[in-house]
């Protein structure tokens, strides 16, 4: 694909088994292609592979077979051409907890052989973009979770790589600190750079990506945009909450709904729409003629987590990823 950042074409890899187990591959000939200047969400289960592929991505594990590019350069051939242009954020953070954010920063940039005027340069730069140039000075260990995980990525960007890849990065974080993290990639996707994330979080691809990748068992099993994958489980819905759960059968008679569904615990009536304001306007008429109170009406797509769950059911692998 023209203007492709990420190439992935039949990956495979296969961890050696434990005694007594067969071999179960961590990637299962999974495909991939992701566009320059996006962000591209990877969304699966525990086990999916996820992370085996960020590996194979950022040259840390070599895949048994296929083709995988990342801005132009083959991971195995090139890996060394494949390093100087991207930035990698893990799960776990990689700074020194005594050091302060600008000397962790600072010691980034030494390591990837800035020299100590670009290195401080970049340092004051990237503490500015993430909002820590006033605890530039304050040792890491004193930071919140949020501080920590934007510093950190703050690191990998020290280089200002053509790509990012983001294992999980909001793992274990409160939801302020994952709105921080949240704001910073936004800030990334802004810029220019290409974002690769992995992520359990069926809201955090919902809110940062382009497209999205679902994969299970080593393989992607959809992709689209967030309302392309909510689109193919199916359309619009509108839901009914009565103030009164004795007259849900006979909202249900009157009704001009097909494929209506009751539940009765919730007081519910549901059913799928193709014309949301239309059906609106006819539940709400229909229930005031028959003088059905309703407690509640809303029109609403369906979730990303409806999604995932119907693409991936209950199947899961063991933990290889």
């Amino acid at each position: 694909m023209a203007g492709a950042a990420i190439t992935v074409e039949g990956a495979r890899k296969t961890y050696g088994a434990r005694r007594g187990e067969d071999a179960a591959p961590a990637l299962d000939g999974l495909d991939l292609t992701v566009a320059r200047g996006t962000v591209h969400a990877v969304l699966g289960p525990n086990g999916a592979g996820k992370s085996t592929l960020v590996r194979i991505l950022s040259t840390l594990l070599r895949p048994d077979a296929g083709r995988v590019e990342v801005a132009g350069h083959d991971v195995v051939r090139e890996a060394y051409a494949v390093r100087r242009r991207i930035g990698l954020l893990g799960q776990h953070a990689a700074l020194d907890e005594e050091l302060g954010g600008r000397q962790n920063l600072e010691l980034f940039g030494r390591l990837h052989h800035l020299g100590a005027r670009r290195a401080r340069a970049r340092a004051g730069e990237l503490l500015e973009r993430f909002g820590l140039a006033g605890t530039g000075g304050k040792a890491v260990r004193q930071y919140s979770g949020g501080m920590r995980r934007r510093l950190d990525l703050a690191a990998s960007l020290i280089t200002e790589p053509e790509v990012l890849f983001l294992d999980e990065p909001t793992t274990g974080l409160d939801p302020r600190g994952r709105a921080e993290v949240w704001d910073a990639v936004r800030s990334l996707a802004g810029g220019g750079t290409t974002v690769l994330l992995t992520t359990q979080y069926l809201e955090e691809a919902d809110r940062l990506a382009d497209r999205v990748s679902v994969v299970d068992a080593g393989r992607v099993i959809a992709e689209g945009t967030a309302d392309e994958l909510k689109a193919a489980v199916g359309g619009d819905r509108i839901d009914v909450v009565l103030r009164d759960a004795d007259r849900l059968g006979a909202a249900a008679a009157l009704l001009p709904l097909a494929g209506l569904s009751a539940d009765p615990g919730r007081r519910l009536l549901s059913a799928p729409v193709t014309d949301r304001m239309a059906a609106l306007a006819g539940v709400v008429r229909a229930l005031e003629e028959a003088g059905i109170e309703a407690e509640d009406i809303a029109l609403r797509r369906p979730t990303l987590d409806e999604v995932f769950l119907h693409l991936t059911g209950d199947h899961r692998v063991k933990e290889t990823a």
